[in-house]
């Protein structure tokens, strides 16, 4: 299960931004999805900024494994996860 987040329409509302970002962790968190798919769009890449720096936060890190940036398409960020399984089973 893959969980997309497209930021195109909510671009230039930073609160929102913000707001999705977070419920969209939060979804991945309790849905124990193992990847989610950002697409902040190409343009100037100022959205792109917006969101690794929200990654960045120290909370947040510690909440995902890793990003990695689409090296086919500059307007796309996976946020890879490694959700704890209790011992012993998986």
């Amino acid at each position: 299960m893959k969980l997309v987040l497209d930021l195109h329409d909510i671009f230039n509302k930073g609160r929102d931004i913000e707001r999705a970002l977070n419920d969209i962790m939060a979804e991945a968190i309790t849905k124990k999805a193992p990847m989610i798919e950002i697409i902040p769009g190409k343009g100037s890449g100022a959205l792109k900024k917006t969101v690794l720096r929200f990654l960045e936060q120290k909370e947040i890190k510690a909440l995902y494994h890793r990003v990695e940036k689409d090296s086919k398409n500059f307007g796309r960020l996976f946020v890879h996860f490694k959700h704890n399984t209790p011992r012993g089973r998986r």
